[in-house]
């Protein structure tokens, strides 16, 4: 799941200002999940768009709209009728969102009300953390399903670093190593002799080191 956080008020205030009528859009898939861009906070941050308008002496047109997704271009098509009677859209959607209503409406100027933070996992109420970074090349079936790409602060691909010690990352005894975890989970599975089973070296162009990425099913096409 992909998670975000509002922004501060003071930033998104200064975004949009100049503008009087603001179509302020949601959506229903991960933002809603992570309490950051669903019905809700779509209403909570409108009335405090609209009161620290007032505040400043000016008035505020803010129009409400949450879509199901905002990166699918079927949805995104939803605020065609809307678009030309406002001076901006402010998006509480992942950047994925912010970037697909902007490709379709190039004449309007979209702002993003949230910052965009990591693909995650729920860990209780209000805590998520971080579980994937998307490298395009999955090694979870190499290491007991624990991802030491998003979990090692280092990234290291063969067992820990001269720093870790107790189970913990020498960058904060709250961080758990990663190589540690993946040594318990592989004891649990009874693998734990291929623990020093060498990976190989990671082709990082499947990730971000290749350029923007895209795939491509010809069977959906």
């Amino acid at each position: 799941m992909i998670t975000a956080e509002r922004k501060p008020m003071d930033e998104i205030m200064e975004s949009i200002d100049g503008c009087g009528r603001i179509l302020l859009v949601g959506c229903n898939e991960c933002v809603t999940v992570c309490a950051a861009g669903g019905r809700k906070e779509v209403a909570l941050l409108a009335s405090a768009l609209q009161m620290a308008s007032m505040k400043k002496g000016r008035a505020l047109d803010v129009r409400e709209m949450t879509l199901e997704r905002q990166c699918d271009p079927e949805y995104v098509e939803e605020l065609a009728p809307h678009i030309g009677q406002v001076d901006a859209v402010l998006s509480m959607a992942c950047g994925c969102g912010v970037q697909e209503i902007a490709r379709r409406f190039k004449t309007t100027r979209v702002f993003p009300a949230l910052n965009t933070t990591f693909m995650g996992a729920s860990e209780g109420p209000g805590i998520w953390a971080e579980r994937c970074q998307g490298c395009g090349d999955c090694l979870l079936g190499l290491t007991g399903g624990i991802c030491p790409i998003a979990r090692c602060a280092k990234r290291l691909m063969n067992g820990p670093c001269g720093g870790s010690g107790n189970g913990k990352c020498e960058i904060s005894d709250d961080v758990d190593c990663a190589w540690h975890l993946i040594w318990e989970r592989m004891k649990e599975l009874g693998i734990e002799d291929r623990y020093e089973d060498v990976i190989s070296a990671k082709d990082w162009r499947t990730g971000r080191g290749g350029g923007p990425r895209r795939i491509v099913r010809e069977d959906l096409k």
